[in-house]
Formats: C-alpha cells, structure tokens, sequence
C-alpha cells in the first residue's frame, strides 16, 4: 500500500472469548487492528502467555508491528457475593462492609474495604451510577449509608466513588504481581486504571524501572481528580487514555464529549498519544452493524484528531468482533480523507509555543514537506520522540519512523500517521529504508522524501539534521 493510502488513527481491539485464538488474532490484525489490549481484570497468566505468542506470530506473519496493551485492574471496587436481587428505596439506609455475610448480618460485601477511604457526605455510586447513595457514618469498618433513588443491587456489580480521594493508593498488590509478569513478558504498554494524579503514574514507573521493564505508561483518565489534574498526569504518563464509560459516571455524561476533547488538545500539544475508548461500536456486541449515532462517535474522534479509537466488549466478547474492526476501519479512513474541518483547541496553548530544538526541527520538517508536495515524511529516531513529535502536529504526510528498537516500533504503531520499521543504527538507515520501501513497491521512483536525523545515529535527543530526496 502506498504512504498516501495509509489510515492515520489507530485501532486498538480487546483480547477476550470471542477472539482468544491464533486465527481469529490474525485476523484483527489483518482487519486493521494495531494495538491488541489484554485486560488483566480476568484470565490467568497461562491464557495470558498463550494470548501475547499467538500476537507475535501473527503480527510477524502478517508482516507488521503491533502494541501489546497490559491493561491492570487497578482498585477492584465492587459489591461481593449474595444470593438474588436486592431492591432498594429512595430514604432507605444501608450497610456496606468488606467480604461480610449479607445472608447471616443484613450487611451487603463488597470486594474491597470501603471502610478505608470514604468519608461522611461523599457519594457511592452501585451499579453502574444506577443507584446513587450518601454517605452517612463510617464506623468499626461498616460504612453507612443514604440511598437517593430507587433501584436494584446485583451481586459483583460496580462501585464508583466520584468525591474520594485514594491517597495514593491505586496501585493494588495484584497490579505490582501482574506488572512483575509482564516484566518479563513481550509488553508494550501498561495502562493504569483509577490514576488521580501524577505522583500515582510516577510510582509506577518506578516499579518498571526496578522491573527492568521498557514498557511505556497509558494513564486512564475515569475519575474527577485525574480530570482536576490532566496537565500534570500528561506530562508523567506517556499515553492517555480517555475511558468514557467510567468517566461518565463518576463525572456526568455531558462533561464527557467536552472533556475528551480537552484532553485530545493537552495531549497533542504535549506530543502524547491519546486514545479515545469504551462503547464506540457497542452495538456491534450484538449486532453486524452500528447505530449511526456510534459511527458519529468514531469519526468525531477521528476529527478531532485522537491517535487511537479503540474497542473492548465489541472484540473481546461480542459476536462480530472481526466486523466490529473492519467497521472501525472503514469509519476511520472516510473521515480522515472526508473531514471538512480542523481542530482548533482554543484554550490550549500552540504546540509551537516555547519549542525545543527537536521540536523546532520536527515543525520545520513538516512545513518543507507540505511546499515541496513530498510523498512522506522519515524520522529516524532512536526512541521514538521525534516520530511522536512530528506525528503531534498532525501533518497531512504519512510519517514514516525507523528505528534499532523493535520495542520502540511497536510503541509508535499508536502514534497518529506512524508507520514503523526497524533497522540497525547507522548514518544511512533513512536512505537504506526508503531504498528497499521503493524496492518493494510501497514508495515509486519520483516520490520526494523529507527526512529528519541526528548526526549521531542511534543517540537519543540528537535530532539535528533535514534533508530531502527524490527516488
């Protein structure tokens, strides 16, 4: 496929039921999946193991890069095990309390000690926002509490604490044990649940740091306080991720779509991927088409310049996980070769502003690129900062990234127009690359090349050098 025809923004597909097989993992990516996210709140590390070789198989035989995403639990908070529904009512006081007996003592389980955190007046939202309760006393390790509105709990179902603040405490010991798996696993990314703040993605990086772990950091932006402090969150964390689903309950469902673009703006400006996620396709779980209403959905993150759309219950168990894909990809490249509009992000500052001299270079790169008519832009970088730096400006040429670091290549296939390849440092990678990419058709004799390097090849922050080729 030649650079012009490539899709910009990414997809990202869950790993479940529906697809946990060689040919059906084969066949995302073939459909045009370029992350592939594993959801570390189920399965065990066997199934995990058997998941990330059937990846690497089938991205090597299909011949492309792909992102490994270990998506951790974060604080399971959840209501425990009981028998039946429960009803409640709008005035109706109720207990909560850690791994309780509801059958024997009245008082509803819960999976995580609530007792710990919440204080007097903070809301507790069960079942998905569907029942919302005050609460009223904390006492011996029962929490009590005022229930607003009528409704039904089920066992295992959600809890959301929207006014409740973790401390710091995020990173719950089963996150440290499956960081320490994926460690020593082909990982790519982890991506943290429940952040609420920058210090939360700094102690987990210093646990991957001691891991020895390259994996980069996706920071989930689903609670209030990762909202108050986004700006510090996306100059810790290396992706941001915007979860809708628990986003809009934690916070109210019109906040949602102004928010996310917010965040799109704050990470392009910071030359962070962001990927826009949770019910994207949702009726595709159930159904060979999407509503219109989802297709909208798709594109307007496409508009507005996402790096990466992504789908969880529509591969991991839905029944067209394969169309769901497709779908997405056919959403994504109308709106990307269609859209009549830009994103103009008012309220936050221009990416141009205060520019290092890589990303001074990166900007000058595209500028060339956009008056000589050029067919692609080539970053040769060694850790992928000026891919992600050109990629951040959204310039209307492919960016093609070569790197030493097959580690690197799989990270930059979630960057915005990144196609990544990997080659042995040298003075002459970009030359060898475009060489063999017209040697096999993917660039033709005539197309102008702009390419931007260091002097010294395979040193990270050296970027100092454009040049500009015809083939």
């Amino acid at each position: 496929m030649h650079p012009s025809n490539y899709k910009r923004t990414k997809i990202i597909a869950t790993i479940g039921p529906a697809t946990n097989s060689y040919e059906k993992i084969y066949e995302l990516i073939s459909a045009g999946a370029n992350g592939l996210r594993l959801n570390f709140s189920h399965g065990d590390y066997p199934e995990r193991l058997q998941q990330i070789k059937w990846i690497r198989k089938a991205a090597k035989s299909y011949g492309k890069p792909v992102a490994i995403i270990q998506d951790l639990q974060g604080p399971k908070i959840r209501l425990g095990d009981f028998d039946g529904v429960i009803p409640v009512q709008a005035g109706q006081n109720l207990r909560f309390k850690h791994k309780s007996d509801y059958k024997r003592s009245g008082i509803i389980p819960t999976q995580y000690d609530l007792s710990k955190k919440v204080k007097r007046g903070e809301r507790i939202m069960l079942f998905d926002g569907k029942v919302i309760t005050v609460v009223t006393s904390v006492t011996d390790g029962v929490v009590h509490v005022r229930v607003d509105n009528d409704g039904v709990l089920l066992q295992r179902k959600g809890i959301n604490l929207p006014d409740t603040d973790f401390g710091g405490d995020v990173i719950t010991e089963k996150d440290k044990k499956d960081a320490a798996f994926g460690s020593v696993q082909d990982i790519d990314y982890v991506a943290m649940s429940f952040v609420q703040s920058a210090e939360d993605v700094l102690a987990m990086r210093h646990i991957l740091k001691n891991l020895g772990s390259s994996a980069r950091i996706i920071a989930k932006i689903e609670t209030v306080a990762s909202l108050q402090h986004i700006e510090a969150i996306a100059d810790a964390a290396d992706s941001i991720m915007v979860a809708r689903g628990d986003l809009a309950v934690e916070t109210a469902p019109e906040l949602v779509p102004i928010e996310q673009r917010r965040i799109v703006g704050i990470c392009r400006h910071k030359a962070k991927p962001v990927i826009i996620a949770t019910q994207m396709l949702a009726t595709m779980t159930e159904s060979s088409e999407p509503s219109r209403a989802e297709v909208s959905d798709v594109a307007t993150a496409v508009i507005i310049g996402s790096d990466c759309v992504m789908l969880s219950d529509e591969t991991a168990n839905g029944r067209y996980p394969i169309e769901a894909v497709k779908m997405m990809k056919t959403i994504v490249t109308y709106a990307e070769q269609n859209s009549p509009v830009d994103a103009v992000f008012r309220q936050v500052p221009s990416i141009e502003a205060h520019l290092t001299k890589q990303a001074a270079i990166c900007s000058a790169v595209i500028t060339l690129s956009e008056e000589i008519n050029a067919t692609a832009i080539v970053a040769e970088t060694k850790s992928g900062a000026t891919a992600m730096q050109i990629a951040a400006r959204r310039p209307a040429r492919p960016v093609i990234a070569v790197t030493s670091q097959q580690r690197v290549a799989n990270q930059l296939v979630l960057v915005y127009g990144v196609k990544s390849y990997v080659l042995p440092d040298s003075k002459t990678a970009a030359v060898r690359l475009t060489n063999w990419l017209e040697k096999n058709k993917i660039l033709n004799k005539g197309d102008v090349i702009v390419s931007a390097s260091g002097k010294h090849a395979g040193v990270v922050g050296t970027t100092d050098t454009i040049k500009v080729r015809v083939l």
